[in-house]
């Protein structure tokens, strides 16, 4: 039978929503997505438009995540609006993201702040980007300002989402949407008059290894010049992590995650402060290959199985490679099915807290998202909101999973 102990979550969790710049401000006119939305071919089947406008309705937003009871808040600052141009910086914009931390305080909320979610100043990726010998001088430069104008009100700095997606792409991407791709970042140097323009999240194979190591260098430089500029601030990263399970005596599961996450679990290991977990499904591996998610499961919009336990388990392999606290920074599901959203909460929670039972140190859950947002090439047909917004009025409407998440967040319980 479960305990009230069982039930219930240390004093200080972190309870959260998470959302991501270029996905809900709109109009991010300097970015590198902005110029791969509007080129021909594009993978992405429409352009972010104004998205959910929360460029000027971040207060409405909070106000959202405060009617939830929640007591922190995940968003993303633009590199491409603080930092337009190589070498200028916008303090207009960094004060655009002060107000938004103040808000948070104001509302009772801690502010977990990523410094890049993906998107890139259009100048840095039409510079060959992370391949760039000097991104990681750039980046450095860009987070050192930035956590200087911002850093004493930030409670937990990320400085990258998911910076091994391009990885995972690489294998679970179907060969023919590499071709679109490569036309597309074609059309994007052309754009820019650049020699070699790579996307935030989107990189051709030959360039996947530089790719990687030039990310690996600017995290490093990153960390150090937040820590000089803000020593108590904890810095750390958030990976995309399955709940990887091996089928078979010959499974190559293991091979997956080395090629997936050991990078980064080599580089955060000892020298980060915490680490961000963004989990949404489980692979099942066999010798050559994914397998089919088994018969009858729930699946996400794309196609995912929707497996409760799966963030659990991905949270207890992130501690055991890492040893560092564990923070989840995204988990959830794309689908305009709200009631497989309010299934998943409680279900995975339970299991999350079954972690914390055993001792790994979870000190919170983000949940992914706040709103229903720009989902980068899909557009906005895929659904993760606990909120939708209407895209003429931008009116956000709280849906059923929204009360589900918020009776869990009151009681700090299950």
């Amino acid at each position: 039978m479960t305990t009230d102990h069982q039930r219930t979550f240390p004093a200080d969790f972190l309870w959260g929503a998470s959302t991501a710049a270029h996905q809900i401000e709109g109009s991010n006119v300097n970015s590198d997505c902005w110029v791969m939305e509007h080129v021909q071919p594009s993978m992405f089947v429409e352009p972010s438009g104004d998205a959910a406008d929360s460029l000027h309705r971040w207060p409405d937003d909070l106000d959202l995540a405060q009617a939830l009871g929640l007591n922190t808040y995940r968003f993303s600052l633009e590199w491409a609006r603080i930092e337009p141009e190589e070498g200028h910086f916008s303090n207009a914009m960094l004060d655009y993201y002060q107000a938004i931390i103040a808000g948070c305080h104001a509302r009772g909320l801690k502010p977990v702040v990523t410094f890049n979610h993906f998107s890139l100043p259009r100048w840095f990726a039409a510079d060959a980007a992370w391949l760039n010998p000097h991104a990681p001088r750039r980046f450095a430069r860009y987070c050192e300002r930035a956590a200087r104008h911002l850093g004493q009100g930030i409670s937990h700095a990320l400085t990258f989402n998911e910076p091994n997606i391009m990885n995972i792409l690489s294998v679970l991407l179907p060969p023919h949407m590499f071709d679109t791709q490569r036309a597309m970042l074609e059309a994007a140097a052309r754009a820019t008059a650049s020699a070699k323009f790579i996307g935030g999240n989107a990189v051709n194979p030959e360039d996947m290894a530089g790719n990687t190591a030039g990310l690996v260098a600017s995290h490093k430089a990153a960390r150090a010049a937040i820590k000089t500029v803000q020593p108590e601030l904890p810095v750390g990263l958030s990976l995309a992590m399955f709940d990887d399970q091996a089928a078979g005596e010959h499974s190559i599961r293991d091979a997956m995650r080395d090629m997936f996450y050991q990078p980064w679990l080599d580089t955060v290991r000892g020298h980060d402060d915490f680490f961000g977990v963004q989990n949404y499904e489980r692979h099942i591996w066999g010798e050559s290959g994914k397998l089919p998610a088994p018969e009858g499961s729930d699946r996400a919009h794309l196609g995912g199985e929707v497996y409760p336990p799966s963030l659990a388990n991905a949270v207890r392999y992130a501690h055991a490679m890492t040893g560092l606290p564990i923070l989840v920074t995204e988990h959830g599901v794309g689908s305009s099915d709200d009631g497989m959203r309010a299934r998943l909460i409680p279900a995975a929670l339970a299991e999350l807290k079954r972690a914390i039972d055993e001792g790994v140190p979870v000190k919170g859950y983000c949940h992914w998202s706040l709103l229903d947002n720009f989902e980068w090439i899909f557009g906005y047909k895929v659904k993760f909101g606990l909120h939708s917004v209407d895209p003429v009025s931008f009116v956000r409407t709280a849906k059923p999973s929204a009360g589900v998440y918020a009776a869990i967040v009151k009681n700090n319980a299950l």
